[in-house]
C-alpha cells in the first residue's frame, strides 16, 4: 500500500507540474493557435491525471483538501474540454451522459461543501469559509451546465466561454494547491483564496471579450 500511495504521489507531483507549466504558457499566449491547442492537450492530461492520481490518495489517506482540488480539477478541465463538443445545443444537440455526469458530481460535492462548510463555522474553523465560497461557485457553474443543455444560454458562443473559464479555472486549482502545500507566510484562508481573487478577473475579462449575444 506504502508503494502505492508513493507511486500516485510522483504521478501527481508529474502531473501537476504539467498541469502549471502549461496553464501558465496558454495563459500568457495567443489563444486558439494550433500551438494554443497542442500544449492545451497537455494542460488537460496532466490535470486529468493529476485530478484521479488526487482523489486516489485522498481516499487512501482522508485528506480534505487534497479531495476538495481533485474534485474541482477533474470537473473544471473535464466540462471545459467537453464544452468544445456541444456547439449545437441551441439546436436541440443532446449533452452525452458523460456531461451530466461531471455536472451531477459537482452538484453533490457542492451541497456537501457549503453543509460542511457550515459545520466547520460552526466549530470555529475559517477553513469552513473557504469551503462555502467554493461550494456556491459550484453551485453557479452547475446552474450554468443545465442552462447550456438545455439549450437556453442567451450566448451564442456559450460553448467558448465555457471553455475559457473552466480551463481557467482548472489552472486557478492547480495554482491553489502548489501555494497551499508551499505556503509558509500566508494565513490559511488567503493562501486558498488568493488565487481565485488574483486570476478571476482574467475570466470576466475574456468572457467579455469573446461574447457573442444571441440575436432574438
Amino acid at each position: 500500500m506504502k508503494i502505492l500511495f508513493t507511486t500516485l504521489l510522483i504521478i501527481h507531483i508529474v502531473a501537476g507540474s504539467i498541469g502549471l507549466i502549461t496553464g501558465t504558457i496558454n495563459i500568457a499566449r495567443k489563444k486558439g493557435d494550433k500551438l494554443h491547442k497542442n500544449i492545451g492537450k497537455f494542460f488537460l492530461y496532466g490535470m486529468l491525471v493529476n485530478g484521479f492520481a488526487g482523489l486516489l490518495m485522498s481516499l487512501m489517506h482522508p485528506n480534505y483538501f487534497l479531495f476538495i482540488i481533485a474534485v474541482f480539477s477533474i470537473y473544471l478541465v473535464g466540462t471545459g474540454q467537453r464544452s468544445l463538443s456541444l456547439k449545437q445545443l441551441h439546436q436541440e444537440q443532446k449533452p452525452k451522459a458523460i456531461d451530466w455526469l461531471l455536472t451531477l458530481m459537482m452538484l453533490v460535492f457542492a451541497l456537501a461543501f457549503v453543509g460542511f462548510g457550515v459545520y466547520l463555522l460552526v466549530n470555529g474553523k475559517t477553513l469552513g469559509t473557504v469551503l462555502i465560497v467554493f461550494g456556491m461557485i459550484s453551485f453557479l457553474m452547475v446552474k450554468k451546465d443545465i442552462k447550456n443543455y438545455r439549450g437556453q444560454s442567451e450566448i451564442k458562443n456559450h460553448w467558448l466561454l465555457t471553455h475559457i473559464q473552466r480551463m481557467i479555472a482548472g489552472y486557478i486549482a492547480a495554482l491553489t494547491a502548489f501555494l497551499v502545500v508551499n505556503n509558509t507566510i500566508l494565513p490559511g484562508v488567503v493562501a486558498w483564496l488568493l488565487p481565485t481573487i488574483v486570476l478571476t478577473p482574467l475570466i470576466f475579462y475574456w468572457s467579455k471579450k469573446y461574447k457573442i449575444i444571441r440575436k432574438k
